[in-house]
């Protein structure tokens, strides 16, 4: 599992040193990650914050940064609209009752348009609702407005998904 930026200051060397850091799990991970939001400006005084964890491989490193933050956990679902034939490849995602996010280079890369995805993403709905559903078994959603909102995820690949949460 491989890791974050390096410690605001620090000597970066090619920027890249971060990449070769390794670690036991996703809780270490989560441990290590909330060390360093800690050294974050931002989180110094954080205005009431919130850790939301992406599910599923985002939910124990977040459980780690809400323990150490001292902080509320709740979850963010958002599910992957994937590429035509090749459902791993996500194009986009989508998130609560908002319109979908896509990435524009690699439709236009791919030769598809947003509307031909609309049985997908009518699809992903549902089953971003299903979700919700399970994961708050009728709890609200976290009330979000004027907190300081932590989004931990366990890695990013195409970047769209954490672009829509």
């Amino acid at each position: 599992m491989t890791a974050l930026p390096p410690r605001a200051g620090a000597d970066r060397g090619s920027g890249r040193e971060w990449e070769r850091m390794r670690f036991r799990d996703r809780r270490h991970a989560g441990r290590v990650l909330a060390e360093r939001l800690l050294e974050s400006p931002a989180l110094r005084r954080p205005a009431d914050p919130i850790v939301l964890a992406l599910p599923r491989g985002g939910v124990p490193v977040a459980v780690e940064v809400a323990r150490v933050l001292g902080a509320p956990l709740d979850v963010l679902v958002v599910r992957r609209i994937g590429a035509p034939g090749q459902p791993d490849a996500g194009v986009g995602a989508i998130v609560g009752d908002d319109p979908p996010v896509f990435d524009r280079r690699v439709l236009k890369i791919l030769g598809i348009t947003a509307d031909r995805l609309a049985g997908d993403v009518a699809h992903e709905r549902a089953e971003l609702r299903r979700h919700e559903d399970l994961y708050r078994q009728g709890r609200p959603a976290p009330r979000l407005a004027g907190r300081t909102v932590v989004l931990v995820d366990d890695g990013v690949a195409t970047g769209v998904t954490v672009h829509a949460a």
